[in-house]
């Protein structure tokens, strides 16, 4: 994901407009009774100047107690909670299948991009209890 540079002197730059949406896949099994389930996600590093922001939506398709999306949070280095809800469920395989994840990015200090190159981050989605 890269910055787009702006098209007029004095307009900030613009966030990628590459659509990087992935899709959230899941199964889970839970007696008669017990507790729901979660999913976090988090990321391993935070990138100076720049806000991950991810949209989690209402599964497209499966069956059963599907989770519900929180919506729109930050992420960052500490887990948060996209999905909740879980019980019996699954969401299918595979692209078009469970919840789709769409990313975006934005500046939170204009200063700090300059120290930036390609940077790897690994986001890490975890189903608790």
């Amino acid at each position: 994901m890269s910055f787009l540079p702006p098209t007029d002197a004095g307009n900030p730059i613009s966030p990628p407009q590459a659509d990087m949406s992935k899709w959230l896949n899941y199964t889970s099994a839970v007696a008669s009774g017990g507790n729901s389930r979660s999913i976090s996600a988090s990321i391993n590093q935070a990138v100076p100047g720049v806000d991950l922001m991810i949209l989690t939506e209402t599964a497209t398709s499966g069956g059963g107690n599907l989770g519900v999306p929180v919506g729109q949070v930050l992420l960052g280095t500490t887990p948060v909670v996209i999905v909740s809800g879980i019980r019996g469920a699954y969401t299918g395989n595979g692209k078009n299948n469970g919840h789709r994840l769409r990313f975006n990015l934005s500046t939170n200090n204009y200063s700090d991009l300059g120290n930036i190159s390609n940077t790897n981050i690994i986001i890490s989605f975890t189903i608790i209890e």
